[in-house]
């Protein structure tokens, strides 16, 4: 029984950081739609600087660094590799921070927090993986599927937090304090940055809780310089999962169901307002469905996994229901609300279905010793799709006029015909 109170409580240091990964990456989504109009905003950023500084997330990961840390992960394991990068998260914050409050021109303070980004993305990735190899191996013989939805459902809190607050942080203050009439001035854009920088810092804390209890339930081997090298990590053993259909299909899968839902949150705003004609704050209610669904229905989706198996029909299930909502946010009456209601509940329920059954079943099909760095080339492979679907989301909306939220939701629709097709695929082979 001790040992098994100490899982959770090693769970519970895992998610904060985490959380507040969550919260900062989506501090800007529910009010994306300031950014079609840049008079609007001292900082000055439009649609497409907005949706460049996005992308930003994903270019270090894209261009190596989720593949090279991936694989120090295995071989120095989480607790040295899983610190440097909650810190990289955290720094990157910081600079985000930095480059909204400091009074730089539009291109200078879009530039610095870009690099920002960039940073944070990077050790936001890491850290992700180092939390899931961990849930890994100290749920390994228990409800491992249970645990890891679990851990997602409360970091995505960190996104319905995020979604809620953000338009009572910066949207309901337009104007107090402006440097002119109707203006937000800078330190109102920064709010919601702040409170994402302190969910870090108190992140930072509880992950070194866990380091120290991590050290004490596994300890290094005698004789062994690291933890990695005592599971056996060669990097020969790296091939093998890049020749593994199963692998293959499940990192595609990723990036195309992933991408039609945190590519659409980064401008859901811009996308739900115009569409069905609401305010800012119903719309944040709106996308807030996506994380909430899952904080309910991730864990129990989980629950099942672990008792029925069959996690390809899971994976099947979700990917309908995210072309459905995606058909729905496409095709549906302008200015209805119900159906940006709706196609939220049809996407929240696929947002809990696919990972539950996703991403246990990744350890199930590689070897442990090389689980961090497969984990890392599946986030690498998913990064690339998000970062080139956040590029073109924003271009599209910045240039398509009135017309550019259903532009948008035509790609989304494209993306999950994709993704549909490989969880088809998927569970033809029987995977799970």
């Amino acid at each position: 029984m001790r040992g098994r109170s100490l899982c959770w409580i090693a769970l519970a240091c895992l998610v904060v950081p985490m959380f507040g990964s969550y919260f900062f990456d989506d501090m800007f989504s529910s009010i994306s739609f300031l950014f079609s109009d840049p008079s609007r905003l001292e900082l000055g950023w439009d649609a497409a600087g907005y949706g460049l500084y996005t992308s930003g997330y994903s270019v270090l990961c894209v261009f190596g660094g989720l593949i090279v840390c991936g694989m120090l992960l295995d071989r120095w394991g989480v607790r040295i590799t899983g610190s440097i990068f909650v810190g990289m998260m955290t720094a990157g914050a910081a600079l985000v921070l930095w480059a909204i409050t400091s009074g730089l021109n539009p291109k200078q303070s879009l530039t610095v927090a870009y690099a920002g980004c960039m940073l944070f993305g990077l050790g936001s990735e890491i850290a992700g993986v180092a939390v899931t190899r961990s849930i890994a191996r100290w749920f390994k013989d228990g409800p491992m599927a249970f645990a890891m939805g679990l851990q997602l459902a409360i970091a995505r809190l960190g996104t319905a937090f995020a979604l809620v607050m953000a338009p009572r942080l910066v949207g309901g203050q337009a104007g107090q304090g402006a440097v002119a009439p109707g203006i937000i001035p800078l330190g109102v854009t920064a709010r919601p940055a702040i409170l994402g920088l302190g969910l870090l810092l108190l992140g930072c804390i509880l992950w070194a809780v866990f380091v120290a209890l991590d050290a004490k339930r596994f300890p290094v081997k005698p004789g062994m310089d690291d933890e990695a090298k005592s599971e056996g990590f060669r990097l020969a053993d790296v091939g093998k999962i890049l020749t593994n259909k199963r692998f293959i299909l499940i990192s595609l899968l990723c990036v195309f169901f992933y991408s039609s839902i945190i590519a659409f949150k980064k401008f859901a705003g811009a996308i739900l307002v115009p569409r069905f004609d609401v305010p800012a704050e119903a719309a944040s209610w709106m996308v807030s469905m996506l994380p909430f669904a899952t904080v309910v229905f991730a864990p129990l989706f989980g629950i099942l996994v672990d008792k029925f198996g069959h996690g390809t029909r899971w994976m099947l299930s979700g990917a309908v229901l995210a072309l459905t909502a995606h058909l729905l946010l496409a095709f549906a009456p302008q200015g209805v609300p119900f159906w940006g209601y709706l196609s939220m509940v049809f996407l929240g329920f696929g947002y809990s279905l696919v990972p539950a059954a996703m991403w246990p079943s990744v350890p199930r099909i590689v070897p442990d010793k090389v689980l961090g760095t497969a984990f890392s080339l599946i986030y690498w492979i998913q990064n690339l799709g998000l970062m080139l679907f956040k590029m073109l989301a924003g271009v599209i909306l910045g240039s398509a006029a009135a017309q550019g939220p259903v532009h948008v939701e035509l790609m989304f629709v494209v993306v999950c015909v994709a993704a549909l097709a490989i969880s088809a695929t998927l569970d033809r082979m029987k995977i799970a």
